[in-house]
């Protein structure tokens, strides 16, 4: 089984604290998003990356959840933390984790 990793190592997009492309992009907010911390035993929200927008995708800042989830359901790391994990968190649960109120 592969090691569980962040999603900006296995991107390698460098926009995680200290990464090659931090200074010119940002700080990836998956990185930053210090509420998602633990989920799926990631760093901040680092694989959770997929409710969290801002996220630096196929070359692109990502906006909002609405606006990415259907490329993060193609996504080769997303599909690996679905694999790696028993119990997924629904996108939802992490939502609600984040503090976000949905009907």
């Amino acid at each position: 089984m592969a090691p569980k990793i962040n999603c900006w190592q296995f991107k390698k997009c460098g926009r995680e604290p200290g990464g090659t492309h931090e200074t010119l992009l940002g700080t990836c907010s998956a990185a930053a998003a210090k509420k998602a911390n633990g989920i799926h035993n990631g760093i901040n929200g680092g694989r959770a990356c997929w409710v969290v927008a801002g996220t630096l995708c196929g070359g692109k800042i990502q906006g909002s959840f609405a606006e990415k989830i259907g490329g993060c359901d193609e996504c080769d790391f997303y599909k690996m933390v679905q694999r790696q994990e028993p119990v997924f968190k629904d996108r939802i649960d992490i939502l609600h984790q984040l503090g976000y109120k949905i009907k």
